[in-house]
């Protein structure tokens, strides 16, 4: 059982020389108490502290004596006759002992805490696993937002105004799960409290008899990133995790939509070239229709919201309804999938400029210049390609791109099934025509030398990833 001891202005004792002993030294001096170290040899972090007037260092062999009246003992010794000594000395004080890595001689354990200002995490293993406490630790510490404890300390601001207005029980629940999970929630976190403070008012002020304080809705568009679910943000995988809705794209892969609230409405609004799906206007629609019934949305797009995603028409369409837009990037297929295929998009022998560009093109548009992408020491990454390879490839060659331009198509990058094609450009149209359903990126541009699908000599090699596959010609 985990239970939180206020430390603070109290009289604490760390006994050891040591790293270990500078670190529960450090731990009980952050939660406010006083503490005092006794070290007859103390290492150089333990002298520091005393230096700078954070603890009160002793310079001797522990006595029985020093355990009277501390709140608590920490035991850091490496010999165990030492350690046993110097508990039973604490024991017979009547005081609190943990004795670190050593649970059989200890009142208490330390748990593992990730701390944001007030707010704490503990995670414990009752002395059987310290480190797998502190790996779990390290996961938590990255999936918590930095600013968790300004909304803890926001929260506290407002929180006897709640209990003045609001009815305790289930409107008090429901407003408290709004702030938390909703807009105010999120400008606290993005740094913008004094937005937040006026949103809070308005939901405070609102008549306390309403049993569901929805508040404004809001629309997040979302980087789903280029398939693999660990490359998905931590703020994406947050807002997933809040969302009401989610309208998701046909690109986004499902380990990533299985990241998203289980409760929450998912709605597919994908669309393949060539194949039906859900119009444009009908996706403004659905966002607007949620966001204004007060819905937390999620709009998911695969790769990053702003590259060849349309999320900047979506997001000029929402502010223009007055409906509350944020934006969370995504990496985008060019540097996702190159970076799972081994291809440096810039380098400093090979190329010093990168192009993105859509294949969604027809011959003679007046919109692209095949001569300005077509730079010796230029990387050309082209999106949604496959179907549009002969004439891409006709149009560069014709625009002065040798036909021995190393190429590479990548099918369904950064994820279990990725296929690296690699050859020359003249061979685009056949490499693309290997490539199945999934989503492709072709890669133009010598930096492809360097992939390991090019370097290569059979279809199998032992430094590709067992569950992937290359082919070149």
């Amino acid at each position: 059982m985990l239970v939180s001891l206020d430390f603070t202005n109290r009289p604490a004792l760390v006994l050891g020389d040591g790293a270990a002993a500078a670190a529960k030294a450090r731990l009980l001096t952050e939660a406010g108490a006083h503490v005092t170290v006794v070290a007859e040899s103390p290492a150089a972090d333990l002298i520091a502290m005393a230096d700078a007037g954070a603890l009160r260092l002793t310079r001797r062999a522990a006595a029985p004596c020093d355990m009277v009246g501390r709140a608590v003992v920490i035991v850091a010794v490496e010999d165990d006759a030492e350690a046993r000594r110097l508990v039973d000395w604490a024991r017979a004080a009547r005081v609190w002992v943990n004795a670190v890595d050593r649970p059989a001689l200890s009142d208490f354990s330390v748990p593992a805490l990730v701390r944001r200002g007030p707010l704490e995490v503990g995670i414990a293993s009752g002395g059987a696993a310290p480190a797998l406490a502190r790996l779990v630790r390290s996961r938590i510490e990255a999936a918590l937002p930095e600013r968790l404890g300004a909304l803890t300390l926001f929260a506290r601001r407002f929180r006897d105004a709640v209990k003045a207005t609001v009815p305790a029980g289930r409107s008090r629940r429901l407003l408290w799960d709004r702030v938390f999970q909703g807009d105010i929630g999120e400008r606290v976190l993005a740094g913008d409290e004094a937005g937040a403070a006026e949103r809070m008012i308005a939901l405070i002020n609102r008549p306390a008899e309403t049993e569901a304080i929805a508040g404004p809705g809001v629309v997040h568009i979302v980087g789903a990133g280029p398939g693999d679910p660990e490359l998905l943000t931590l703020k994406a995988q947050r807002l997933l995790q809040a969302a009401d809705v989610v309208l998701y794209d046909s690109l986004v892969d499902p380990r990533v939509l299985d990241l998203a609230r289980r409760d929450a409405t998912r709605i597919p609004v994908g669309k393949r070239r060539g194949a039906p799906g859900v119009g444009q206007a009908a996706i403004h629609g659905l966002m607007i229709e949620a966001a204004s019934a007060g819905q937390r949305v999620v709009r998911l797009k695969g790769g990053d919201p702003l590259v060849f995603g349309r999320g900047g028409e979506e997001m000029a369409v929402l502010a223009r309804a007055g409906i509350d837009v944020h934006l969370t990037p995504g990496i985008t297929a060019a540097l996702g999938c190159a970076a799972s295929a081994g291809i440096p998009l810039t380098h400093r022998n090979h190329a010093s400029a990168v192009t993105l560009m859509t294949g969604h093109v027809q011959d003679g548009d007046d919109d692209v210049d095949p001569a300005a992408l077509a730079g010796g020491d230029r990387t050309l990454a082209v999106y949604m390609g496959r179907s549009q390879a002969p004439g891409l490839t006709r149009r560069l060659i014709d625009a002065g791109l040798t036909a021995d331009t190393p190429v590479a198509v990548i099918e369904n990058g950064t994820r279990p099934d990725q296929r690296v094609h690699v050859g020359r450009l003249i061979a685009l149209p056949a490499l693309a025509a290997r490539t199945g359903a999934g989503p492709s990126l072709i890669v133009i541009g010598d930096v492809v030398r360097l992939a390991p699908a090019w370097r290569a000599r059979t279809p199998d090699v032992s430094h590709a990833p067992p569950t992937r596959s290359i082919a070149r010609i």
